[in-house]
């Protein structure tokens, strides 16, 4: 372990080693932790830091640390974990090369020492792949021992480290690692950037956050005790030091230290006093080195900082000794560099440089890295060189290597650090000169279809390489959108527009459009429709490009989600058409998938859709681009559940997560396939799977856009195994969640809103969901999704028949569900089958159902092969045929019923058919008899004002009792009795018990308790 502090002991922090080595202890246990550590400067976090480190080593635990950046660090990411990493290859080697296997690709972005980085794009996907072969990295390395990771100055950090150790922190599981991080407390202004980093992390179970206070009196003195190397110091000297100190112990050791020098008398109170007072008793020379050595940064190599002074190595040697020896500077523990034994010395003597000065040292360093590129690590040349000179104040070179760290940062998809990069480059952009901007810039790196300013020139043109002002606008306009800072993607792609004529550069005008339309799309707000028209008019009538392909495609697929007509079928074909002439592969692709959708919605050709769906996923792994693929994945597995082909739909999505899994996009798309597998499993009545499913999509921390899905599939598994609570929650999580309100989650939402208002027996409740769903503006969705909205509203309608709260506006929600009925297209089996099941559902609801509708929906929801809604036609045929007095076939439909409602797990359904085969006198043998339904929450028939007694009495009533009967059984008197049913018929609205039990079945207020008890 390398030696940080000054002091010899280690003083207090008990409760401290306390916290973290439990934390220690439980990462051991397989059960990954996280400590933050945090306190004003100089408090003792790093002493605290390296007291524990070493007593985890001592017990076996690898342990490694990387420290943040406090200057030259901008555009520089991942810095604190590329130092940790590179630490732990030269310490564990082939240790470290095995647990990396198959990821070096990835993780040569991080640290070059494992090869030469992929070729794959450097997008969000990219991103994305690189954080999970990251947090592989470091559960392989956890898996057979503990692992403890600690970084420090999370104050300083780049976005980047932090949206990485954020992502590490939520999704390393059952491995043995450790995080530890500190930062400065005294440095979290309102808006310092860490702050909601702190709180988002907070609110995880397995993070811990420690707080360092001061050191009082009495640990003062055991601090100056070891530092002078007594057992007992000075009490005049402890109260002096504890006093000007205030108990930080940093401060402690530098007055302690300055006591010893003989400064003590001398001091000011001036804290930048204090720290310099042991600079200023350094020789001259050294005193030059270690002003020159503040400005090279946070770490400064040597070879590099004896490049800068340009002297005699024998004289540097000397003056770098008597640093060290002071305990100002201290080698690094790889022995290749100097640190600075605190941030705040070295903050003091930058402080304390003239503003030439500083200019000055900075550029001694620009030329001697440029001279020698080699003194600096590979990985972080660029933006080091690119800070020197900005620091000098020669923005004729600034602007040129701000550029360069831009596209560097952009290749290690670090996209916050490649926006700051270029942001640099538009402040400095006017401050050059013309000759600066033609000769010195790197040409156009990249920003997706965007046509760079080069192609407006002739190859034999001169400047047909240069790079232009507004081509620098649409490279941080991609970087603003891929690091989430939409906000200011915004504000650049309106700047991008004011510079661009739309009447001479059409085209580049258009690109800035779609990304503001993307942009205003992901914030949620409106626009985005008025953008991509403006779009498509730029570029109606011009040649084939790119970005007219785009544009194109973009319309067609926002349309998809709303209300699409032929002219957006047409457009996604022109689309393809273009994208294929100009070569746009990506393009063409997002296109054709687009299209498959398309041709169901619009032209009601079902496997025509499918068929270009399925051509354009083969497309997708020609291509080799994962994302895209991802998503053709995910279209045809929804397109394979709503044409009644669930088996198939499960089979792609579980593809889609293994792929997503072996390329890093697991957390990025891994949530909406989850959605779409454990949909079909339900679909296929596999409950047990899909709960499974979801079980282990909660252990590895999916979240994301669609979090709204997984809650709803959460909610219908609940009300499948009868719990109404759970049900309930879910839903109103998925609804929280769902801000989109795109209809694909919209509907089904609104479906089992539906479901858990009728189940809780508030039919009202459940109209209202209803009317409001179909009153959304816009489509109202696939018949896969629409069907089953309407069948269950229609269904508690005729539950409802005859309850006179129910009668106002009864009718008008029958005509409102078979309006919207009159404009689906069913085009499949399963269309069909629910077509005829609605049919069903509203003659019932006028009581004017015949065993015949009923028949025909079991009909021609048969060839499915689905659990359900077939058992929910089955039940219905066995009612109509009970009511029409076939007793042995209404028996054999029931039975029937049975099995499929108990193979989906569907318990309420399941306590349906047994009450109404137990109601006929029919028999359920005991292997099909379903599970009984969780008994109802005690507010199900709080609609009606009944009171628990008078919910007892009418639970027996339901049951064909006498007054006699529910006396005996509640301890009451007939007359008591007689009045609790006078009351019930009162609250109820009904004529008569026949009527009020009745009236209970329909509802299913006692689901669970139908059944006459043979009395």
């Amino acid at each position: 372990m390398q030696q940080i502090s000054v002091s010899p002991v280690f003083v207090g922090r008990g409760s401290e080693i306390t916290e973290l080595t439990a934390a220690l202890r439980r990462a051991g246990t397989g059960s990954p932790q996280t400590v933050l550590i945090g306190g004003e400067a100089g408090v003792g976090k790093t002493r605290l830091l390296e007291e524990f480190l070493q007593r985890a080593a001592d017990g076996g635990a690898v342990t490694s640390l990387g420290g943040c950046l406090e200057v030259g660090a901008e555009g520089l990411p991942y810095a604190p974990l590329a130092t940790a990493l590179r630490r732990l290859y030269r310490s564990l080697g082939a240790e470290l090369e095995a647990a990396a296997a198959g990821s070096e690709g990835h993780l040569a972005r991080l640290l070059p020492e494992f090869g030469e980085a992929d070729g794959e794009p450097n997008d969000e996907y990219g991103r994305a792949r690189l954080f999970e072969h990251t947090a592989r990295l470091f559960e392989r390395l956890g898996a057979e021992r503990t692992l403890v990771l600690a970084v420090e100055d999370l104050h300083w950090s780049d976005r980047s480290t932090r949206e990485l150790l954020a992502f590490l922190v939520r999704t390393l599981h059952r491995s043995r690692v450790l995080l530890v991080a500190t930062y400065r407390t005294d440095d979290l202004h309102r808006r310092h950037p860490l702050r909601p980093f702190l709180a988002e992390l907070e609110r995880l179970r397995t993070v811990q956050r420690l707080e360092l206070a001061r050191f009082d009196r009495r640990e003062v003195a055991a601090q100056l005790a070891g530092i002078l190397g007594t057992a007992t110091p000075d009490r005049q000297l402890v109260d002096r030091i504890h006093r000007r100190s205030e108990g930080n112990p940093f401060f402690v050791e530098e007055l302690a230290t300055a006591f010893q020098d003989g400064f003590g008398a001398g001091l000011t109170d001036s804290l930048r006093d204090i720290l310099l007072v042991r600079v200023e008793g350094l020789d001259e020379e050294a005193q030059r080195v270690v002003r020159i050595a503040a400005e090279g940064g946070s770490y400064v190599e040597h070879a590099l900082l004896a490049a800068v002074l340009d002297e005699d190595e024998e004289s540097l040697i000397e003056a770098l000794r008597v640093a060290v020896g002071a305990n100002i500077l201290r080698p690094d523990s790889e022995g290749e560099g100097y640190r600075f034994r605190h941030a705040l010395v070295r903050e003091a003597v930058s402080d304390d440089l003239l503003p030439g000065e500083r200019h000055r040292i900075n550029r001694k360093f620009a030329l001697a890295v440029e001279a020698q590129p080699h003194l600096v690590s590979s990985d972080v040349l660029p933006a080091r060189l690119a800070n020197y000179w900005y620091h000098a104040h020669d923005p004729a070179r600034a602007l040129p290597t701000a550029l360069d760290a831009a596209r560097a940062a952009r290749r290690r998809n670090a996209f916050a650090e490649q926006l700051g990069m270029l942001e640099r480059a538009l402040e400095l952009w006017d401050m050059v000169s013309e000759d600066v901007l033609a000769h010195t810039l790197r040409p156009y790196d990249w920003a997706e279809t965007y046509p760079p300013g080069s192609r407006d020139h002739s190859p034999a043109d001169a400047d047909c390489d240069r790079i232009q002002l507004v081509d620098v606008l649409a490279e941080a306009v991609v970087a603003a959108r891929r690091c989430g800072d939409r906000e200011r993607g915004l504000s650049l792609a309106k700047r991008g527009l004011r510079l661009v004529d739309e009447a001479e550069h059409p085209v580049r005008a258009a690109w800035f459009r779609i990304n503001r339309a993307r942009m205003l799309g992901n914030l949620r707000r409106s626009g985005d429709d008025e953008e991509i028209a403006h779009a498509h008019r730029l570029v109606e009538h011009l040649p084939p490009s790119a970005v007219q392909a785009e544009v194109f495609a973009l319309a067609a697929g926002v349309a998809m989600l709303k209300k699409p007509g032929p002219e957006h079928l047409e457009l996604a074909e022109r689309a393809i058409r273009i994208a294929e002439q100009v070569g746009a592969h990506s393009v063409e692709v997002h296109a054709r998938m687009t299209l498959g959708g398309l041709r169901d919605d619009v032209q009601a050709d079902a496997e025509g859709g499918l068929a270009e769906l399925v051509g354009a996923v083969e497309r997708a792994r020609r291509l080799g681009v994962p994302d895209l693929l991802l998503r053709g994945l995910n279209n045809l597995s929804s397109a394979q559940r709503a044409l009644g082909r669930a088996e198939e739909a499960a089979r792609l999505a579980r593809e889609g997560l293994d792929f997503a899994d072996g390329n890093g996009l697991l957390r990025n798309i891994g949530t909406i396939l989850t959605g779409n597998l454990v949909e079909a499993l339900a679909d296929l009545g596999r409950l047990r799977e899909a709960e499974e499913v979801l079980a282990a999509c909660e252990l590895t921390s999916l979240s994301g856009t669609h979090a709204e899905f997984l809650d709803r599939m959460r909610g219908d598994l609940a009300l499948l195994r009868g719990d109404l609570h759970t049900a309930a929650t879910m839903l109103a999580r998925a609804r929280a969640a769902n801000r989109v309100g795109q209809v694909q989650h919209s509907v089904p939402i609104s479906r089992l809103a539906v479901r858990v208002a009728a189940h809780g027996g508030r039919p009202l409740e459940a109209r209202a969901e209803l009317l409001a769903a179909l009153a959304e503006e816009g489509r109202p969705g696939q018949e896969s999704d629409v069907y089953p909205l309407l069948v269950e509203a229609a269904g508690v309608e005729a539950d409802s028949r005859g309850l006179p709260q129910a009668e106002a506006g009864r009718a008008e929600a029958l005509a409102a569900i078979a309006a919207v009925a009159a404009e689906l297209r069913p085009r499949v089996p399963l269309h069909h089958g629910w077509a005829r099941l609605l049919e069903a559902e509203l003659a019932r609801a006028e009581a004017a159902d015949t065993p015949e509708q009923w028949a025909a929906a079991v009909t021609a929801l048969r060839p499915t092969g689905l659990p359900y809604p077939m058992a929910l036609a089955l039940l219905r045929a066995g009612e109509a045929e009970v009511r029409a007095g076939r007793r042995e076939s209404a028996a054999e439909l029931l039975r029937e019923a049975a099995e499929l409602a108990a193979t989906r797990g569907d318990r309420p359904l399941g306590a349906q058919i047994a009450a109404l085969a137990e109601r006929a006198g029919l028999t359920l043998t005991p292997a099909e008899r379903p599970a009984a339904a969780a008994a109802p929450t005690a507010d199900t028939a709080d609609s009606f004002g009944l009171t628990p007694r008078e919910r007892d009495v009418l639970r027996l009533l339901a049951r064909g009792w006498t007054n006699r009967q529910i006396a005996e059984e509640l301890y009451i008197s007939p007359k008591t009795a007689s009045v609790h049913v006078s009351n019930i018929l009162g609250k109820l609205a009904v004529g008569g018990r026949g009527e009020a039990a009745a009236l209970a079945h329909r509802l299913r207020l006692f689901p669970d308790d139908l059944a006459p008890s043979g009395r």
